[in-house]
């Protein structure tokens, strides 16, 4: 859903799990292919919605292999892979050093999601991640996740939809 101008609005409606299911699951406890897996085998889920309880706060970035400004693709081979750990981060991946991008298909590589009590904890613990991820040989657009999590509005909460193209200077004509 969008909030937006005091009204909210349908965006989509997918009949798969999306790619920000991640951050459900940290915030939940909830692992939502597993449930998928347990509901398709014929089993009935073992909680109810109200049973779920919220905690925290998370947040995920997609690694794609692009320019961090332009979004051109940046295929290649991955000379170096290194991702981050520690409390609260999560990483979902697929690649490794020495694994080659593809110049044909989606770009991401990655998503990287922090866990925390607070939103500002799970903004430090990206922060955090972001510096420690190491990827070489192709572009990323791990510095752009990084200027936005450093970013004082992102910090303040309430972006919108626009926030990026206003941020980075793109219009729409």
């Amino acid at each position: 859903f969008l909030y937006e101008n005091g009204e909210f609005y349908f965006i989509e409606m997918n009949t798969r799990l999306q790619v920000e299911h991640t951050v459900t699951e940290m915030i939940t406890g909830i692992d939502l292919v597993q449930q998928q897996i347990f509901v398709a085998a014929g089993e009935k889920l073992a909680f109810r919605q109200r049973d779920i309880v919220l905690r925290g706060h998370a947040i995920e970035c997609r690694i794609n292999a692009e320019d961090p400004y332009s979004f051109v693709p940046s295929p290649g081979k991955l000379t170096t892979f290194h991702m981050p750990g520690g409390p609260g981060v999560r990483i979902d991946t697929h690649a490794y050093a020495g694994y080659v991008v593809p110049p044909h298909y989606d770009s991401m590589i990655g998503k990287l999601i922090t866990h925390g009590a607070t939103r500002e904890q799970a903004i430090a613990r990206m922060r955090i991640a972001l510096s420690e991820m190491l990827v070489d040989g192709i572009k990323t657009n791990i510095p752009l996740h990084a200027d936005l999590m450093a970013d004082a509005a992102f910090h303040l909460g309430g972006t919108s939809i626009h926030y990026l193209e206003q941020k980075l200077g793109i219009s729409h004509k």
